[in-house]
C-alpha cells in the first residue's frame, strides 16, 4: 500500500531536500543549511519549518507554524471563491408585434440583467401566421440590437431555431 497523498506545503520531515535556505519567523534570511539543522532551530523556537518555494534551487523554507498556516491558506481560498460572480443566461421572451410600453419594460429589465454582469438571451416566438413574416422579429432584435449598444455586445447573432428566433447579448 502506498501512502496518502499529502496535501499543501511540505514541512519539517517531509521535506526531501538535502539543503535549504532558510527564512526565521521575522523574516530575516538565516542562509542555506542542512535540512536536519533548520528543523531543530525551528523546533527550538517552537514552530515548523515549511517549505514555501520549492522549485528554488536551494528550496526555501520558512520557520511557521504549519496549522495557522495551513488554516490561513484555506480562509483564502474560501474568500476567493465567495466573492467569485457566476455569469448567468437570463432569458426575455418577446412577440413579434410587441407594443412600445411592454417592449420598454422588457429593454429595462435586459439593461439590469447585464448591469449585473448577466448574459441575456432574447427569444421571439411566433405562432401561427406570424411565422410568414419572420422579417418582423429581425427588425425588432436589431432594434434590441441598436437600444443595447452602450452596455452589450451581441454573442449570438438573430438566428431562428423553429417557431422562435433567438439573439444572446454579454456585458462590454
Amino acid at each position: 500500500m502506498t501512502p496518502p497523498v499529502k496535501s499543501g506545503p511540505r514541512y519539517n520531515n517531509l521535506i526531501t531536500a538535502e539543503k535549504v535556505r532558510v527564512i526565521d519567523d521575522d523574516g530575516e534570511n538565516l542562509g542555506v543549511l542542512y535540512t536536519r539543522e533548520a528543523i531543530a532551530q525551528a523546533a527550538e523556537v517552537g514552530l515548523d519549518l515549511v517549505e514555501v518555494s520549492p522549485n528554488a534551487d536551494p528550496p526555501v523554507c520558512k520557520f511557521l507554524d504549519i496549522g495557522k498556516f495551513k488554516y490561513e491558506a484555506q480562509k483564502k481560498a474560501n474568500l476567493a471563491r465567495k466573492s467569485q460572480k457566476t455569469q448567468e443566461i437570463k432569458e426575455i421572451k418577446m412577440r413579434p408585434n410587441i407594443d412600445d410600453h411592454d417592449y420598454m419594460v422588457k429593454m429595462k429589465k435586459v439593461a439590469e440583467f447585464i448591469e449585473e454582469g448577466d448574459k441575456v438571451k432574447i427569444t421571439l416566438r411566433f405562432r401561427g401566421r406570424e411565422l410568414a413574416h419572420q422579417q418582423l422579429g429581425m427588425h425588432l432584435l436589431q432594434r434590441v440590437q441598436a437600444d443595447t449598444t452602450e452596455t452589450a455586445k451581441v454573442e449570438a447573432h438573430p438566428r431562428m431555431e423553429g417557431r422562435q428566433m433567438l439573439m444572446v447579448l454579454s456585458p462590454k
